[in-house]
């Protein structure tokens, strides 16, 4: 891999390790990905990436309840991120917390935009069960 020719000291930049998780996250290697999700958030915790991209890493291995613990302790650190409550929306789906999902999922259209949060919820598998209440929420509405 060509990040691997980067030195030593410049491995450890937050830079350096986000490219490594989307790349490891492009190729499934979830394992991997949250290796380097918990470094990023030992090195950079002041950044809402890294903890999305750990706790992303973590429901894909299945391990959905560590993940929506991660972000949960971490929500309000970040009140302008509306990936953080749609994230939140899907791991409280997936846990089947439908209502708790809805309130999240609300929140991260008042942050990110109704609809654009609502279209992607939408084709989102993860949020599947709530389909039906998305698609009542209008571009008004609640």
């Amino acid at each position: 891999m060509e990040l691997d020719r980067v030195t030593a000291p410049a491995q450890l930049h937050p830079d350096v390790l986000t490219l490594r998780w989307e790349l490891l996250a492009r190729k499934k290697q979830w394992a991997d990905a949250l290796e380097t999700g918990r470094t990023l958030v030992q090195i950079a915790p002041d950044r809402a990436d890294s903890w999305i991209k750990q706790s992303y890493a973590l429901h894909e291995l299945k391990r959905t309840r560590e993940a929506w613990d991660a972000l949960i302790s971490v929500s309000e650190h970040f009140p302008g991120v509306s990936t953080i409550p749609y994230n939140l929306a899907c791991y409280g789906c997936q846990l089947n917390q439908a209502e708790t999902a809805l309130r999240w999922l609300k929140t991260a259209m008042k942050i990110g935009g109704r609809e654009s949060i609502r279209k992607m919820a939408l084709g989102d598998a993860d949020l599947k069960p709530l389909w039906p209440q998305i698609k009542k929420l209008s571009t008004r509405g609640s």
